[in-house]
Parts: C-alpha cells; structure tokens; sequence
C-alpha cells in the first residue's frame, strides 16, 4: 500500500485531482461495497477524534457488538490503524484480506481526463479496513477522518451518526488559513438526516457546523447544551474527571488515558452513547479502562517517560498542564520535542519555553515534512528575549534524542516527548529497542 502515491506525506497540496470522492465511491463499488455491512459512527475535528473514536468504541465492545476501530496515524504499528476495540486483528485474518484486496483490485483503475491512476495509499487503507470489519462479523465500526472531512476519502460513508471534535488552526496550507475555513471543510462530513454531536467549539466554527446542520435538517446535538461543568484532574493513577450533566446526573470517572483533554472526550462520546440509545452500567467501565498508544501513555519510571501526540496549540497547552500537575515546574525536566512544518510554532515553542528549560529538539519521523534547524533557530531566539536559562540541544535521531534524554534528567524527574505522534512514535520505537537490549543483557 506505502507503494501507492502516499497524500499523507503531503503538507502542501490539496486538488481535486488527487483528493477526490469519486474515485473512492469507484472503489468501494469495484469491492462490492463492504462498508455497508456494519453500522458507522464517523468522527472528524483537529484534536481528541481519535480518543474520541477509541472511547465509543470501546463501550460498543463491552455492549456486546464486535467493533471495528480506524484511525491514524499509527504510533508505531500500522495495526494500531484498523483494530478491533482494544485489540489487533488475528494476523492471518490480516494477510488474508490484504491478499483479498490485493486480488481483487488486480488490473483496477482510475480513468478520468487526466488518464489512468491508481488508488492512493489512504484509499487502499480505508478499503483494506472496511474489508477487514466486514470479514470478521463487525456490527459496529467507529471510523475517523484522515484529513479535513469533505475531500476525505471516508467520507463515502452514510453513518448512524456524525461527531465533530474541536476545532483548531491545522494543516493550513490544505484546509484553509482560518477556523472558519477549517471548520468548513470538516462540516462536510455532516450527512442528510443522520444525527450530528458537536463538542466544545470557538463560535466561529459552531456557527459554521450549526448552518451544515440546518441545511442537512440533521438533528444536532451540543455537548455544552448537554453538560452543566465538567472539570479534571491529573493524577498518577490516571485522570480523574468529574461530570454535571444538566439533566441532574452526576459522576465521577478515573480515565486511564491521562490529559485534561480527555474530560471533553469521554464526555462526548457518552453523550453520543446515551442519545443513540447505546448504554448500560457496562459502558463507564469500559471508557475508564480505554486507553490508545501516544495519549499521554507513560512508558518508564524512574525518570518517567511520557509520549503524547499533542499537536496543536490548545492540545499542546493542555498537556503541559497535566504534565505539570504530575511534575511541577522543575527546571530539570526535559523535553524532546519536535512538529511537522505546517502548524503553529511560534505559539507552540513559546508553551515549551514557558514550562522547560533542558529542550530537546529532535525529527517528527520523515513521513511527512519538517524543518527542525528552522525550529531549533526559533527556540534559540525566542529563548534569548527571556531571563531564564535554557539549555536546547539539536539531535535530529530519536534513539540519540532519548539517550541524551535520559543523561540530562535525574530518576526523580520526568521526559515528555511531545509535537507529533510521528515524533512520539519514533521516541517509543527506540524506547523499546532500548529496553529489549537491556533485557536480553539481564537475561
């Protein structure tokens, strides 16, 4: 699939060539339409879709549905992109539907004025899932947009219900340089008469979600219509959120995934739970145990190691705030950071200086594009406008980034690894590399 003209990577270009439905709905006609063999919850926004999506659908599996999961990017295995509720599919069930799609799509393409094209590679994934759910018996997928939303190649999909998170300043070289132009392009995945569930938002993009609603007569759903105050905190067992529904219900949930961002997220998931009419005493337990990979996952002690994907700046700026109810302020915490060039850096390295001083500034992966020596020149300026000390060092490998890590911070502090869940799964990637080679010296 990585073979296939790979828009992922892009952070650039946005044409009706390249992203475009109709070569999506040809697909999945051409595969006899396996997307209609389950119902869908579909999920679109800048930030927390994918906590989102994980918590539905884990309380999905525990109302006894077997539920397909897809999201992206993944971590640090393609797997994490299409799963079963908590768990990977059986690998032969894996090859044996890859071999599937690849036989079936044998000789198949594309013809338009243009001439001839294949598939792309977030096509195939999106097929290549659909096949997957609806090969092993799923009632239910919970699915997230890979891009935006109208141009999205899953938005070819009529759910049982629409979810929009919140929304932010993203990949504006593609959507657009505005919220307004962000939300706009997510709107679209909002579908004739299927019910819409809409988050916390900045009134800029709420109006434009409530006139999609309207003009789709979609029955709408706010979660701030739905909730009298919802408030967090940051603990070592996990975090603690409690919620004051308006309707008078009251509770209290200890989420295993940490982040004040995941108070709104297992909110609204409830909210769509309890309007569909997907709900018993089996479902709070299962979003308190949910947990996905690079959501605030802490994967050592002693100094402990935390990686997220935050990669916005509110997202970003949640996080540190966790991170430092857990830590505190101490000058002698690390971070590892590093972003994809089409987000807000100014913003988000003012966050960095404004709780680190020993900053690591390492590559996002290479799937898509970065510029770190631009980011570490940055850091260093804005560093010198302020009193404090910084020590911020440019390690572009994510082994040597972890290692240099590990020398600068004492057992008794802490290392986030924050920016991108590229970065985030590169810096996990080479944790375990590190910790198997231990092992194998004990052993």
């Amino acid at each position: 699939m990585e073979s296939f003209t790979n828009l992922e990577k892009q952070t650039t270009h946005y044409t009706t060539r390249t992203y475009r439905l109709d070569r999506m709905h040809s697909l999945l006609a051409y595969l006899g339409h396996p997307e209609l063999s389950f119902k869908k919850i579909h999920l679109a926004g800048s930030k927390g879709k994918g906590s989102t999506a994980s918590y539905l659908a884990s309380a999905l599996t525990a109302l006894g549905y077997k539920t397909g999961l897809y999201l992206s990017p993944h971590l640090v295995d393609y797997r994490e992109r299409f799963s079963l509720s908590g768990t990977f599919f059986n690998d032969d069930l894996l090859v044996q539907t890859g071999i599937e799609l690849q036989e079936q799509l044998n000789g198949f393409h594309f013809s338009d004025q243009w001439g001839e094209t294949d598939p792309t590679t977030f096509e195939l994934y999106t097929a290549y899932a659909y096949l997957l759910f609806k090969n092993s018996g799923c009632e239910w997928a919970v699915i997230e947009t890979g891009l935006g939303g109208r141009l999205d190649a899953t938005n070819t999909i009529v759910p049982e219900a629409c979810v929009l998170c919140p929304i932010e300043l993203e990949h504006t070289k593609i959507l657009g340089d505005t919220i307004e132009k962000i939300a706009a392009e997510k709107s679209k995945i909002i579908k004739a008469g299927v019910p819409v569930f809409i988050g916390f938002e900045e009134d800029a993009a709420m109006s434009i979600f409530l006139a999609e609603a309207q003009a789709q007569k979609s029955e709408t759903h706010l979660l701030c219509d739905a909730i009298e105050s919802l408030s967090s905190k940051t603990t070592t067992e996990g975090e603690l959120v409690q919620y004051a529904w308006k309707d008078g219900r009251k509770e209290q949930l200890l989420l295993s995934m940490r982040g004040s961002v995941q108070a709104q997220n297992s909110a609204l998931a409830l909210l769509v739970l309890r309007t569909l009419g997907l709900y018993s005493d089996k479902v709070l337990p299962a979003i308190e145990k949910n947990q996905i990979p690079g959501r605030f996952q802490q994967l050592a002690v002693s100094p402990c190691l935390y990686v997220d994907g935050a990669h916005t700046t509110h997202s970003l700026q949640a996080l540190l705030q966790s991170f430092k109810s857990l830590h505190g302020s101490s000058d002698k915490n690390t971070i590892i950071y590093g972003a994809l060039e089409d987000k807000d850096h100014r913003h988000m390295a003012n966050l960095v200086l404004d709780h680190f001083q020993q900053i690591i500034i390492s590559r996002p992966g290479t799937y898509k594009k970065s510029d770190i020596t631009g980011m570490f020149a940055l850091f260093n300026t804005l560093a010198e406008q302020r009193s404090h000390s910084y020590q911020i060092l440019l390690i572009e490998d994510n082994m040597e980034a972890l290692k240099a890590a590990y020398k600068m911070t004492a057992d008794t502090d802490a290392i986030l690894v924050c920016g991108s869940f590229y970065l985030a799964g590169g810096v996990k990637a080479a944790f375990e590399q590190i910790r198997s080679a231990y092992e194998s010296q004990l052993a």
